[in-house]
């Protein structure tokens, strides 16, 4: 009750939680803290914690919580029920860096409301720092202590026996030969108080050890400050997994069944609604020995049979025959159908939209590569034909806004190219660049995309010669990256990720040249891929940031980030706050701009449109 919570915080009552009586008071219905930790400790660190510090949080259930500052740490024995409470109530009264192992381990907390404003994720920051995609504890540990991560030890049988294989004392996480203990890490951290405490103040050197070797990456902070955006970048994919994309099943049932027919009844039914969609376009195929619409090159045969020779199936390839061959045509609606009833049909609805009317997926802040977001269930690659049944809820909008071309932007940001740079000042950027060289805007945006993949011919080939002399340290910078990728050398985008050109486990210090350029395929395509990789990886940053910014200044209006594609935005918001979340999105790209290029004189621009559907961003 009221009473009962009011006498069991007073200052009179528990003097030495007295600095904690306007923490309590967030919360009305915390329930008793026992404290594994002497008084004297736990006074001394709320005492001496200053608000946004970083705090290093372990959730055990059924036990508690784990909390660490830089120089102590503490349990919390907290019901379950009660964990958010205490944690928001913490967040509410010193907002600090929450520190942990992956935004996964406070899912739970999204789920019961509690909003945290700012973190560090020691998996993203690994990612950052060494590539890759493999962030566990384990290998995190190992990495920053030099460690060879293939001895990294695993339980074994001889491990649940109880009978360890590692001298040392198990009350320690680290053992003599310097890894962590596997049964810490299968859990054992969790048993008790003290160890929920150690693995807490474990928590906390990771992250200073990560801070040190971004700081060697970058002594100006670049580096350090995008392992902070990273860090949010997968507390909003915790999030987004969480609250879901508003979504109409009965919409999207109803678009299904115009390109797949109805709902299968059993398997059977399933396979010959299949077969009658195969025979409408095997009518008018071309009648050679073997047919199947879903092998590449029997389609290609059909195709060159029926007199159209292309090099491959591609829907740009086969668009301009479609009018004057009806065998195209129907392959082109057939293949649609076939997609969308394989990977985006009925099974697709019942195993990814909830009751609640709501779109869920895994989502991640970074693909391993680049950087990129991505999200499982067909989140980054829905049909655009079924992005009608995204629509918000009665009475909420959607507010919608990209990056307006966003690649040669975030080139000119990068390389420092002056001239460059004046072109991104430009709302279209294209056109100073098509005036500069005498050549229409399509070409010039041909020409410069053609620079950032790698390609040499072709249409823009004489344009891309010009750009090397209009843009020279544009180009130069692509031209190095592609180079280090040739050669096998690992990169690293303007934010400090690390791009990797080889598997992990092998030496980051990639002296060791792995090819010569020019002499295969291989290596070539290592070069377009690290040409790429940097503008690809830096517009996600920027991206990252931008996202970031703007969910800490929609928060106040119960608006929501519930979409994260590419360089797009989808916010859900009160109708009546629509036209206030689009200006406060719009406003909010040159603030991330700032942040993240440091300087350099590059606009970019965000065009945000309140929509009802997703199908209504063009």
């Amino acid at each position: 009750t009221r009473r009962q919570h009011a006498k069991l915080f007073a200052p009179s009552t528990h003097p030495e939680l007295g600095h904690c009586l306007p923490l309590a008071r967030a919360r009305l219905m915390v329930r008793p803290m026992q404290v594994c930790a002497t008084k004297v400790e736990l006074r001394a660190t709320v005492a001496g914690f200053r608000r946004g510090e970083f705090l290093a949080v372990a959730i055990a259930p059924g036990l508690g919580i784990g909390l660490a500052t830089k120089d102590q740490s503490w349990a919390l024995e907290v019901l379950d029920a009660d964990a958010g409470a205490v944690l928001g109530a913490i967040e509410d009264h010193f907002r600090p860096r929450w520190t942990w192992w992956s935004a996964e381990s406070v899912a739970d907390l999204v789920r019961f409301g509690v909003r945290l404003a700012s973190c560090w994720d020691i998996a993203a920051a690994h990612r950052l720092s060494f590539g890759g995609w493999r962030a566990e504890p384990a290998r995190v540990w190992a990495t920053l202590h030099e460690l060879p991560t293939s001895g990294v030890p695993a339980m074994g049988q001889l491990d649940l026996l109880g009978e360890h294989t590692n001298e040392g004392n198990p009350e320690d996480p680290v053992r003599p030969d310097g890894y962590l203990r596997p049964e810490w890490l299968s859990g054992a951290w969790a048993v008790n108080a003290n160890r929920l405490a150690k693995w807490a103040a474990l928590i906390m050197t990771v992250r200073e050890s990560q801070q040190v070797v971004l700081r060697s990456i970058d002594d100006g902070g670049r580096s350090e400050a995008m392992a902070k955006s990273e860090s949010l970048a997968e507390l909003i994919c915790v999030e987004l997994g969480v609250f879901g994309l508003p979504f109409r099943t009965d919409i999207a049932e109803t678009l299904i069944h115009s390109f797949v027919g109805p709902r299968p009844l059993n398997q059977q039914h399933e396979i010959d609604l299949r077969n009658e969609r195969d025979a409408i376009v095997l009518r008018v195929a071309p009648l050679i020995t073997e047919r199947d619409l879903r092998n590449p090159a029997r389609v290609l045969a059909m195709l060159k049979a029926d007199g159209i020779d292309v090099p491959n199936t591609r829907a740009g390839q086969l668009e301009p025959f479609r009018k004057t061959h009806p065998f195209v045509d129907a392959l082109l609606t057939w293949r649609k159908a076939d997609r969308i009833g394989s990977t985006f049909g009925y099974h697709w609805l019942d195993e990814h939209v909830g009751s609640d009317g709501r779109l869920r997926g895994q989502w991640t802040g970074c693909d391993g590569a680049a950087g990129r977001m991505t999200a499982s269930s067909g989140l980054h690659n829905m049909p655009a034909d079924l992005r009608d049944a995204v629509r918000a809820d009665s009475g909420w909008v959607f507010v919608h806004a990209d990056l307006g071309q966003i690649e040669p932007r975030v080139l000119a940001a990068v390389s420092g190219d002056v001239a460059l740079s004046a072109a991104t000042q430009s709302v279209d950027l294209y056109a100073p660049i098509a005036a500069r060289f005498g050549v229409e805007r399509s070409v010039a945006k041909i020409a410069m995309l053609a620079a950032m993949y790698g390609q040499t011919s072709g249409v823009a080939g004489d344009v891309l010669r010009q750009m090397e002399a209009g843009y020279p340290i544009a180009m130069e910078y692509l031209r190095a990256a592609d180079h280090a990728g040739q050669y096998g050398r690992h990169i690293r985008t303007h934010g400090g990720r690390l791009v990797r050109m080889h598997p992990e486990g092998e030496p980051l210090d990639s002296g060791a040249e792995v090819s010569t350029p020019g002499l295969g395929p291989a290596a070539s395509s290592r070069g377009r891929y690290a040409r790429n990789a940097v503008i690809q990886g830096a517009a996600a940053e920027l991206f990252k940031v931008w996202a970031a910014i703007v969910r800490a200044r929609i928060a106040p209006r119960e608006a929501r980030l519930v979409m994260c594609l590419h360089d797009e935005l989808l916010i859900h918001a009160r109708a009546v706050h629509g036209v206030e979340i689009a200006a406060i999105v719009e406003s909010a790209l040159p603030e991330a701009a700032a942040f993240w290029q440091r300087g350099t004189p590059v606009k970019f621009v965000a065009d945000a449109r309140v929509i009802d559907c997703w199908s209504q961003a063009k």
